[in-house]
């Protein structure tokens, strides 16, 4: 298994401390978090810390951005072999209505969208919305 440091080294991300707790925190979530969870539960941490940490993830795809409507932007770590291609690397989310959690279906992948001639995709979002597993009881 691949430690988090040679992850974040092949990327070219220097390793620190403080990166490596966030991708430890990000890791054991089963569900997208906010900027603001990550600023709970490192409290210590300087704000502008967290989200340079963020917006390097992001940039080097350990993260990728969720738009799921609430109008806050949620982070879920991207599968090890993510390039954020959106030729093959763009998979659905679900969001719950009932508790607000917004969750990857990494097996539901989107399916490839042309678009006209002329026109240039940069970033497809599918998001399902309606009630999870845990809210639904089953």
């Amino acid at each position: 298994m691949e430690t988090i440091e040679h992850l974040l080294e092949s990327k070219n991300i220097r390793v620190t401390a403080m990166r490596l707790l966030i991708y430890k925190f990000l890791s054991k979530k089963q569900i997208a978090v906010t900027l603001t969870d990550i600023e709970n539960a490192f409290a210590k941490a300087d704000r502008t810390t967290l989200y340079r940490t963020m917006k390097t993830f992001e940039e080097n795809a350990i993260v990728h951005q969720i738009d799921d409507g609430t109008g806050i932007i949620k982070y879920a770590l991207c599968e090890h072999d993510c390039n954020y291609e959106i030729e093959t690397d763009l998979h659905l989310h679900f969001h719950c209505n009932n508790c607000n959690e917004t969750i990857c279906l990494t097996d539901h992948k989107i399916p490839q969208i042309k678009v006209p001639d002329g026109f240039i995709s940069e970033n497809i979002n599918l998001v399902v919305k309606g009630i999870c597993d845990k809210c639904s009881g089953q």
